[in-house]
């Protein structure tokens, strides 16, 4: 045997009844390294897939992504066991351990992967689905991992959602099925505005931004007066938007809201605004600050000129009472 060969049968660690050699380990490399490389070839595959299917089959291909993925890996686990040469009966204690552990330390995680495995077979989300959580948060789906999904919002930040969270609250899809939704947008205008002309101004709005879809059977353009408020009249303009627009409900709402400006002012209609008059009255009333300042300009002191308006005041009330006694007060006009 020669020197080489002596090396690799040295042994390193031994298990059980089996010993593991300089030769299983070099084995158990090659095939870790292996199916790394076949991960990455695998995940390459998957984004050029997706690029060339589009958008309303890139989903279904992330999917079989992920399997082959998961599978690679499973694959990878028993082909390194085998290679070692691991008797598995001789890891039977360490399996129960392992199993106390997940039971308790590891639940979550678990829970997590077996949530992620239901998220990329159930279909209710997929990758590029643009969804909202119950606490606001909103985002695309840009990836199912075996731990968490990831939302990348319009601000381009990656934001980790557990699968957990996403099967036990609460979610808005506005783009399951890739299909459009309806959008409102309010608005008021001022009370005796032309309701027709108001119509036809919003409706020019709508037509003007270029994600508006054009109007076929029950999904078109209207105008809705949804509600007499304090100084205003209230409409809703109901849109129907692009996909790619529903993404954005920011840029989407700032885009209508900026047309309908536009088109009102065009059309003469005026957008009210809250007014509110403010009159103030003083506590001593006009005689008793006139008092006030006579006193305060004599005396310089305050105190005194405050007394004399509460005498002002009480002279003014007791007149006041003298005229009703009297019969003196004249009829209203």
């Amino acid at each position: 045997m020669s020197e080489f060969d002596k090396i690799m049968a040295t042994q390193l660690v031994s298990i059980g009844n089996a010993g593991i050699t300089v030769h299983a380990v070099i084995s158990a490399a090659v095939v870790v390294v292996v199916a790394i490389g076949l991960i990455w070839v695998t995940q390459k595959l998957t984004v050029r897939a997706q690029s060339r299917l589009g958008e309303g089959r890139a989903s279904t291909m992330y999917v079989l992504g992920q399997i082959a993925r998961y599978g690679i890996v499973v694959a990878a686990i028993f082909a390194v066991i085998s290679t070692l040469g691991v008797d598995l009966s001789a890891l039977s204690l360490f399996a129960g351990a392992l199993g106390v552990g997940i039971g308790l330390g590891l639940q979550d995680v678990v829970k997590n992967f077996v949530y992620g495995i239901i998220l990329l077979f159930d279909g209710t989300i997929e990758v590029g689905d643009y969804i909202e959580l119950n606490d606001g948060t909103a985002g695309s789906v840009s990836a199912i991992g075996p731990r968490a999904t990831t939302l990348r919002t319009n601000d381009h930040i990656d934001i980790l959602v557990p699968n957990s969270v996403l099967l036990a609250d609460k979610l808005t899809n506005w783009t399951r099925e890739r299909a459009s939704r309806r959008m409102r947008i309010p608005f008021t205008v001022a009370y005796g505005s032309d309701k027709e002309i108001v119509k036809l101004a919003a409706i020019e709005a709508a037509q003007s931004v270029p994600f508006t879809l054009p109007d076929e059977g029950p999904r078109k353009t209207q105008v809705w007066l949804t509600g007499f408020g304090d100084s205003a009249l209230e409409f809703a303009l109901i849109v129907w938007p692009t996909l790619d627009a529903v993404k954005r409900p920011g840029s989407m709402r700032a885009g209508y809201y900026w047309a309908l400006d536009d088109a009102l002012a065009r059309h003469g209609i005026e957008i009210p605004f809250n007014q509110l008059d403010v009159r103030m009255r003083s506590y001593y009333g006009q005689e008793g600050q006139a008092a006030i300042e006579a006193a305060t300009a004599v005396t310089g002191k305050r105190r005194e000129g405050k007394a004399a308006a509460r005498k002002a005041v009480a002279k003014t009330a007791n007149d006041a009472a003298d005229d009703v006694a009297n019969d003196e007060v004249p009829d209203a006009v």
